[in-house]
């Protein structure tokens, strides 16, 4: 990938976009193969260029970019090597705009970091030994830690004058009691091997449950969530005064709703009854449960879209995934009602559910006794704005709340950047 000519990123930048003290945050997304990319400024949580590198050690890798301002999509193809080519494209890409990764505006570079496992209930200001720490997870994340880890060395190669900020996806449910936490399973062996339910979609979770609670006009610890993550990884979480008190993922990501691709909640023997009828080894299990099941193993879709127009065609594969889909949904639901004892709302958000209102409807369907409904057209409207769609004599709300994570991960990062300035005044 030829590298355009570039601006000084420092004498382009708009006179807007500067700020003294710096009030820019970075935050990277490191996937195996990919590195999304968001640069936000904090003064009025505006993002100023986001986008996407994909593809990364192929031949046909691709960055994906937007301007500030949402201006016209720049796209460009071509061999990226690795993880530090990638981020070499995403700041020449930032300095086009003015943006650079020099810029004195950026305070911070923020990193969604998957597995924290108990230690990290925090964002985190990353040093040598908080990456071992973050290494030493690779066993209970190895899909995720491992690109995790790449990006932020890579970045720290880059701007190791900057704060590099961890954000952990599982911090959020770190306050779970133990009785959520622990498996019921050989405390000892249990502890050697790190075997306890973490969660994960930390971000998500707490960024909704407390825009729900702006929502309703409450403070969060004023009110009890359920909060719905629906995307093609999918999880439920239980949240009393702003602090999570259960979640439906566990170990892995694996556990609990159905999703695109993983099955969710099965019975440990099955994993057993297939090695021992099958000849299946424990390698393609794992390729089973995780990237063969859910809605595609179900009905071979995991695009909820593409399912529904199947079921209005009297596809009955596709009703079938649905409905398994919707009942383990309903399960969870009422699973933390009755955790909770008092629920304010229930919050839908990710991809599912945030557009796909059929999936809102009958999740809720046939709750009424537990004061949930849904009014059929608050339900219907497409926004991307954050809204009620129970009708106003519902005891409890539901609600649409769309995501953003990248904004959870700034917004952290730069209270500890302002933190740490604070603390050194």
């Amino acid at each position: 990938m030829t590298p355009p000519a570039h601006p000084s990123p420092t004498t382009a930048l708009p006179d807007g976009l500067r700020s003294t003290p710096p009030t820019r945050v970075l935050v990277l997304n490191s996937g195996s193969s990919s590195v999304k990319y968001q640069l936000l400024d904090m003064r009025d949580d505006s993002r100023l260029a986001q986008g996407l590198v994909e593809r990364i050690g192929e031949e046909t890798s691709r960055i994906a970019h937007t301007p500030p301002g949402g201006g016209e999509k720049r796209e460009r193809s071509g061999p990226i090597a690795d993880h530090a080519a990638a981020l070499k494209a995403v700041a020449e890409e930032l300095a086009t705009d003015g943006l650079g990764l020099d810029s004195p505006e950026l305070a911070a570079i923020g990193h969604r970091v998957v597995h924290g496992g108990l230690r990290f209930t925090e964002p985190t200001v990353i040093d040598d030994e908080v990456l071992a720490e973050i290494e030493r997870l690779v066993p209970v994340a190895p899909l995720h830690n491992p690109a995790n880890l790449v990006g932020i060395r890579t970045a720290m190669a880059m701007r190791p004058d900057l704060p590099q900020v961890a954000v952990f996806d599982t911090a959020f449910h770190t306050t779970m009691p133990e009785s959520a936490a622990r498996y019921a399973i050989d405390v000892e062996t249990a502890d050697a091997h790190r075997i306890r339910r973490y969660g994960f979609h930390g971000t998500s979770h707490a960024y909704v449950s407390r825009e729900t609670a702006r929502l309703l006009g409450k403070e969060p610890e004023e009110v009890n969530v359920i909060v719905l993550h629906l995307g093609n990884g999918a999880s439920a979480s239980a949240v009393r005064g702003g602090r999570c008190v259960d979640t439906s993922m566990g170990l892995t990501p694996l556990e609990g709703l159905v999703m695109g691709t993983r099955s969710g909640d099965i019975d440990p023997a099955v994993t057993f009854h297939l090695m021992r009828n099958a000849d299946m080894s424990a390698e393609e299990v794992d390729v089973l449960l995780n990237k063969k099941s859910g809605l595609v193993g179900l009905c071979g879709d995991n695009d909820m879209r593409e399912i529904r127009r199947r079921i209005d065609e009297g596809d009955e594969r596709a009703a079938l995934a649905f409905d398994v889909y919707i009942h383990r949904l309903k399960k969870y639901i009422g699973a933390y009602y009755a955790v909770l004892g008092r629920v304010d709302a229930v919050a839908f958000t990710a991809g599912v559910g945030e557009n796909a209102a059929p999936v809102r409807e009958a999740a809720i369907a046939g709750l009424e006794e537990l004061g949930l409904a849904v009014d059929a057209d608050l339900n219907s409207v497409r926004s991307d704005e954050a809204r009620i769609i129970s009708p106003v004599y519902a005891r409890v709300a539901v609600a649409v709340v769309p995501t953003d994570e990248e904004l959870e991960i700034a917004r952290q990062s730069y209270a500890l950047v302002l933190e740490g300035a604070s603390s050194n005044e």
